[in-house]
């Protein structure tokens, strides 16, 4: 375990290796795309739009989302892994490769964290956003998130693989597949014509949306749980087995 936090350590360290003011540009980005997401949702409640959520849950629930997003749709280094040279390190080391991506994945995430997550949720209050969860297990959700997003994300990685040249591709069709169904942008229960319920039950929907459902109050907490762990125990098995697999046709620098 000494090893893979040693990872994360020097992933973090990485991220900052230009100096805190290299990453100033992100945080003031992450900033002025929050704010007046807030009050364009006061605008839209104010109006009496009918969304199924209280005033109070729809600005908590954008509010988190933004402080946790890395963590919410989990995307590691892997897609890179064949066009950026990201395999000759993973390789070269005597460590498990997805492992090691999951520790750089993590350790990448505590600059944000500390420059932007925690300074928005001390001044929370001035928006009028309350980031008190609703259920303490909205901590087992997150993990359950996290987890789920790791084993998606080597699918798309493996993805990858089988495409050869095609990573942006696969990112694009990735980023709107999960735009649409994490719930993290748009809450799955703002979904039309019944789809919310149909769609709180497929895997994507276990990403982001769930923890934040629990957050705010909006999720059966219980079944949503129950929902995170069996996907957890579909997908891992399959992630596993299909990098396997996937290995055997890895070309990295064309070699």
């Amino acid at each position: 375990m000494q090893k893979y936090l040693k990872t994360a350590q020097l992933s973090a360290l990485e991220t900052t290796n230009g100096g805190v003011v290299y990453l100033t540009a992100d945080v003031i980005i992450k900033i002025f795309t929050l704010i007046p997401l807030i009050f364009l949702w006061r605008v839209v409640m104010a109006s009496g739009a009918e969304v199924g959520m209280s005033f109070e849950q729809m600005l908590t629930y954008t509010y988190v989302s933004a402080l946790l997003t890395d963590m919410l749709v989990v995307q590691s280094a892997a897609s890179g892994w064949l066009s950026e040279g990201v395999l000759m390190k993973l390789y070269g080391r005597p460590m498990s490769v997805l492992g090691q991506l999951a520790a750089q994945t993590a350790g990448s995430w505590v600059p944000m964290l500390i420059l932007f997550s925690l300074p928005m949720a001390l001044v929370a209050p001035l928006f009028g956003v309350i980031i008190i969860p609703a259920s303490p297990l909205f901590i087992v959700s997150l993990i359950l998130c996290i987890s789920l997003g790791f084993a998606i994300d080597t699918l798309f990685a493996c993805l990858s693989i089988k495409l050869r040249n095609m990573s942006w591709l696969i990112g694009s069709i990735r980023l709107a597949i999960v735009t649409l169904l994490s719930g993290t942008i748009i809450p799955i229960r703002l979904l039309p014509f019944g789809i919310a319920e149909v769609m709180k039950f497929q895997p994507f929907a276990s990403l982001g949306g769930a923890p934040l459902s629990i957050f705010t109050g909006m999720a059966d907490v219980h079944q949503t749980l129950i929902i995170q762990v069996i996907w957890n125990i579909v997908l891992w098995p399959t992630a596993l087995f299909i990098f396997k697999k996937s290995q055997e046709g890895m070309v990295s620098y064309g070699g």
